[in-house]
């Protein structure tokens, strides 16, 4: 392609065009065709330890000797799967202001306390700004290696030359290799800058954090492609206006997936939650109707989070009003036309809405109950049972399927003081778990096959 050609560059997926179109043939986005002045360099080979395209025997490769290398804050090990492993490239997004630069340095600098050798790599802030940083979180005396640069050729000579282990780069957006042409942050900067350094992170056995922008409608800004070409995802969740942060990760070559980190942003920083259930539950109203709590399964940790559910009269006109927020809206229209066709409930001309507190967002079906039990409480007036939680799937007939892991989810709530669990029945028929070691106190297991059974049960 010769200097200065003018391509398409489609925005969700990175599909290139010689002309504009309305839809992009990739994905199937509409206008999402952008217009990009590239000048692609001819590759000057790889720079790998063998011959290109030479296979090696797999007994042959060596084993790392250490596998992973720990960050020193367990709850960002706990979701990168139990440390950084060598040679890895982690992508790190969230929303302006929610804490991704000041839990990267954090780590950083936890990592440099341990005798490793951390570059940070800054292109939105000056040598200054990150030092008043490093003061404000008690670490003025760190050896840290920081760079204000945002030419990727300079970057990679310092790598080169100074060897690090770990690379923050902040953020991938301006970061740009100026022989393309085009401004930092455009689709083809963005995916070749990452393209290199994956090679470099392979080659050089880096392990590489780039913080990525998000767009308006919460996910990462440039190409879809770049989450594929990265090992590990990470999101930064929270509300700005709130203290705790959620770290969950949406992909990992080495480890859990959707496993999730919980911090608390204080004067000096990011804080871990040791105990997120309490955090969840620590303002919880009591003997309060549409409020429920539900142990729900994050990964590899159990937590318990509050549903809170509203029933009102529409008084508007039009259709009623149905609002949710940490929950899928499809999955709550279900649970309420259950509710109606399965248990009586006029529901058909109340607004109905739906919350879990804490800014959590629940993925798994293990929710329904607690959902429908939010907002039969809410309709009818009338609070739960005290100290009372459920967990159970709602089938469109009515009908409570079982949920997997109930046992951690029980020992959960026996540990946060609950004394009664609204749960399947075939849970405690296939399971046999009349009786759960390891628990501090009883717990009572009520089993229910249907909605309007479980309704009967749990409010007073």
């Amino acid at each position: 392609m010769g200097r200065g050609k003018i391509v398409y560059v489609c925005s969700e997926c990175g599909y290139e065009a010689r002309k504009w179109m309305g839809r992009c043939p990739g994905c199937g986005g509409w206008t999402t065709m952008v217009e990009e002045r590239i000048n692609r360099a001819v590759p000057s080979g790889t720079t790998g330890s063998r011959p290109p395209g030479e296979p090696a025997s797999l007994n042959e490769v060596e084993p790392h000797a250490a596998m992973r290398l720990p960050t020193n804050i367990a709850e960002l090990d706990r979701v990168l799967g139990g440390g950084i492993v060598p040679g890895t490239v982690i992508l790190v997004g969230g929303d302006p202001g929610i804490g991704k630069s000041t839990l990267l340095l954090q780590a950083a600098i936890r990592l440099v306390s341990a005798g490793c050798n951390v570059l940070y790599v800054t292109g939105e802030e000056s040598l200054q700004q990150i030092k008043m940083r490093a003061d404000r979180l008690c670490s003025s005396g760190t050896t840290l290696l920081v760079l204000a640069e945002t030419e990727y050729d300079r970057i990679a000579t310092v790598i080169a030359k100074y060897n690090p282990r770990v690379v923050i780069i902040d953020s991938i957006q301006t970061v740009m290799k100026s022989e393309l042409g085009s401004v930092p942050g455009s689709v083809v900067q963005i995916r070749e800058v990452t393209a290199s350094l994956v090679q470099l992170a392979k080659t050089r056995e880096v392990s590489f954090f780039i913080v990525g922008h998000v767009t308006k409608e919460g996910t990462l800004a440039g190409p879809r492609l770049l989450e594929h070409m990265v090992d590990c995802v990470l999101y930064f969740e929270g509300d700005r206006y709130q203290s705790f942060r959620i770290l969950r990760g949406v992909k990992n070559r080495f480890g859990a997936t959707n496993e999730i980190g919980i911090f608390s942003m204080g004067q000096s920083g990011l804080d871990e939650v040791q105990n997120p259930s309490a955090l969840f539950m620590n303002q919880r109203p009591l003997n309060m109707a549409g409020s429920t709590v539900v142990p729900i399964i994050e990964g590899t940790r159990p937590l318990l989070v509050e549903i809170q559910g509203l029933v009102t009269p529409s008084y508007f006109g039009g259709a009623p009003r149905r609002t949710t927020t940490g929950l899928d809206y499809n999955r709550v229209a279900i649970i309420i036309a259950v509710l109606e066709k399965r248990t009586g409930l006029q529901l058909s001309n109340c607004d109905i809405f739906v919350n879990v507190v804490g800014g959590v967002k629940i993925m798994e079906p293990a929710a329904d109950l607690g959902v429908g039990l939010s907002i039969a409480s809410s309709f009818k007036d009338r609070p739960l049972l005290k100290q009372m939680m459920m967990v159970g799937e709602i089938g469109l007939t009515g009908e409570i399927r079982p949920v997997n892991r109930i046992e951690e989810r029980l020992k959960e709530g026996a540990k946060m003081g609950f004394s009664c669990c609204l749960l399947p029945q075939g849970n405690i028929c296939g399971n046999n778990i009349s009786h759960i070691k390891g628990l501090e106190k009883d717990l009572k297991l009520k089993g229910v096959s249907t909605l309007a059974e479980a309704i009967e049960l749990a409010i007073a």
